[in-house]
């Protein structure tokens, strides 16, 4: 009976050293393994901005031209909006902008013609004033006449009378005049109208054209859909989102480093990051942001030593190069360690190598 109490222990001391074994075995998997002194690592996911496709303009959206996952570049169109109203206000402004270049037409014709007419008028009255001298010069005979008794005192009224008369008559064709030469003034104040209301039209044709063209969101760069928040058919009001894309020239990894090595971390500094997809390559980064201040450890730290400490949050931008050959690649949320050169001079070691030189 005790040798068989015996050989239990054994065995449940073997099972107990097996176990601590496999469990210091994955301990020592999990830890990062980096090129050592003169480096500093941290956790962390890829990430990148993320841009949200809307519609200036509410309304009911007629098509969304991508997919998700598609690669889109800068300038191509994304969705389309019903533009049925627009297309409607657009035929009715420019039947309207042709109207008033067709009032503007009409007023410079009735300025040209009352110009004439004015011509006209000024005519008259030079007739009108030499008529009148013509009466006065024949008053003045007959009153010589008269006085001699050679003209009777009616021929000396009537001639009054027509110089009276050819003087009226001088007045109202000056009255004329001035009447023709205001209706031109008017006329003229009627092309500038119908003009302003050629370019108040124009202004509108402009406007609605803005809206139909804000009606097809393009994208704003090289980037990839990563979901659709509407569907066609559906009624969006002005600045919703439609569709939401990621900006493939500016991906990250956000990261935490000890208060110990944060002092040490310089923006631009060279990063490597290796990704657990892909842990036999090393993406290129470069530091471009360090926290002013402080925090506590996230969550994502799982080691109670760790928690206690404060850290500060390092952002590596992934270099261009590398973006620019491996975009069908970059996958947001995917979980890797960071690796900074705290030391220009420490040589990066071989099993870091680079997937872009």
């Amino acid at each position: 009976m005790q040798g068989m109490k015996g050989s239990k222990w054994l065995i449940i001391l073997i099972i107990t050293a097996l176990a601590a074994g496999a469990g210091y075995y994955a301990w020592q998997q999990m830890q990062p393994r980096g090129p050592g002194p003169g480096f500093v690592s941290g956790n962390g996911r890829i990430e990148a901005t993320e841009i949200n496709i809307s519609s200036r303009y509410g309304g009911r959206i007629d098509e969304i031209l991508v997919r998700e996952g598609d690669f889109v570049q800068a300038g191509a169109p994304l969705v389309r909006m019903q533009i049925d109203t627009l297309t409607a206000q657009q035929a009715e402004a420019v039947a309207q902008r042709q109207q008033a270049v067709t009032e503007v037409a009409n007023a410079r014709a009735q300025v040209a013609m009352r110009k004439s007419t004015v011509a006209a008028a000024r005519a008259n009255v030079t007739r009108m004033q030499s008529e009148l001298q013509a009466a006065q010069r024949k008053l003045a005979r007959t009153r010589t006449l008269s006085k001699e008794g050679a003209a009777s005192m009616q021929e000396l009224d009537d001639d009054q009378a027509r110089v009276t008369g050819a003087r009226a008559q001088v007045d109202a064709a000056q009255a004329q005049v001035v009447a023709e030469e205001a209706a031109v003034r008017a006329a003229e104040a009627q092309i500038a109208g119908a003009e302003a209301r050629v370019e108040a039209v124009a202004a509108t044709i402009t406007r609605i054209e803005a809206e139909i063209a804000d009606s097809t969101p393009v994208s704003p760069q090289d980037a990839r859909v990563q979901y659709r928040i509407a569907q066609p058919g559906e009624v969006v009001a002005a600045g919703a989102p439609v569709l939401n894309l990621i900006d493939l020239n500016d991906v990250y990894m956000s990261f935490f480093v000890p208060s110990t090595s944060a002092g040490r971390v310089a923006l631009g500094s060279e990063v490597r990051i290796i990704l657990d997809t892909a842990p036999d390559y090393a993406v290129p980064a470069k530091v471009s942001f360090v926290a002013s201040s402080a925090q506590f450890t996230p969550k994502t730290v799982e080691t109670a030593s760790e928690r206690q400490k404060l850290m500060f949050r390092v952002r590596a931008q992934v270099a261009p190069a590398w973006l620019g050959q491996y975009t069908e690649q970059i996958k947001t949320g995917v979980p890797g360690i960071a690796w900074i050169q705290l030391d220009p001079v420490a040589p990066w070691p071989e099993k870091l190598p680079l997937t872009v030189q």
